[in-house]
């Protein structure tokens, strides 16, 4: 108990002094560069102390929970010597966190929106709803494939720098190729996939995977699933535009 208080302490400091650039930034221009007063400082104070205890939780909760089990799973998968159900979790850890995340269920509601303005679908919830969930699935289905290709890097040790370059390469002939209205979503999904839910679970299951094959080292071998992550959404969004 007196440890995990301690913890938490040392963690809400860190959440402090990450936060204080920001804030600086925000008042130097506040105060010297445009020389008016805060507005509603009552309410800002009240906000930033909201967001540190924020901050502090999520940060708090993964190092608690959410790293652990994925590590110990990854570890009991690659014990256990099952690569099926190993790839199996794979597949449902990245196609889960993906599809929940609440950047891309944002970004997908925004697509679809502006997609029935441009009269690229029907203006009608129903056009609507049947976009923004078919983006959310395919964006969740490569970010899947991307971890399972992910482990098996891993378990093979294959040179992570060969496959992003090829990956990238596939990137810039299907932006050639895909319609224009659909590349700046496929390049945003990409960066979504990366955010809160997703990266703690994806990071420790590489992590946890390396640690527990003989001859992989976990800094070198158990890190670049995310890059995976952001890679393959831009490929099968745009793929999803030139269907639809």
């Amino acid at each position: 108990m007196k440890r995990n208080l301690m913890a938490f302490l040392k963690i809400t400091l860190g959440s402090l002094r990450d936060l204080a650039p920001v804030v600086a930034v925000v008042l130097f221009f506040q105060f010297a560069v445009l020389q008016q007063p805060l507005p509603n400082a009552i309410e800002l104070a009240a906000g930033l102390i909201l967001v540190v205890l924020g901050l502090t939780f999520f940060i708090f909760g993964l190092e608690l929970g959410l790293f652990p089990i994925g590590e110990s799973m990854a570890y009991a998968f690659a014990q256990k010597g099952s690569l099926l159900w190993l790839f199996v979790f794979a597949f449902a850890l990245g196609f889960g966190t993906t599809v929940a995340e609440p950047a891309l269920i944002a970004v997908a509601k925004e697509a679809a929106t502006i997609a029935a303005d441009a009269q690229v679908i029907a203006a009608s919830d129903s056009a609507r709803d049947s976009y923004a969930l078919g983006l959310r699935l395919t964006v969740a289905f490569a970010v899947g494939l991307a971890i399972m290709i992910g482990v098996l890097r891993i378990l093979k040790g294959w040179p992570i720098h060969l496959m992003i370059i090829g990956g990238y390469i596939l990137v810039v002939i299907m932006t050639a190729l895909a319609p224009k209205e659909i590349i700046g979503i496929a390049y945003d999904s990409g960066g979504v996939t990366t955010s809160t839910i997703t990266v703690p679970l994806v990071t420790a299951l590489g992590v946890g995977l390396a640690s527990a094959i003989k001859g992989r080292n976990p800094m070198i071998d158990g890190f670049g699933l995310i890059a995976f992550a952001s890679l393959t959404p831009m490929i099968f969004v745009m793929a999803y535009g030139m269907l639809i």
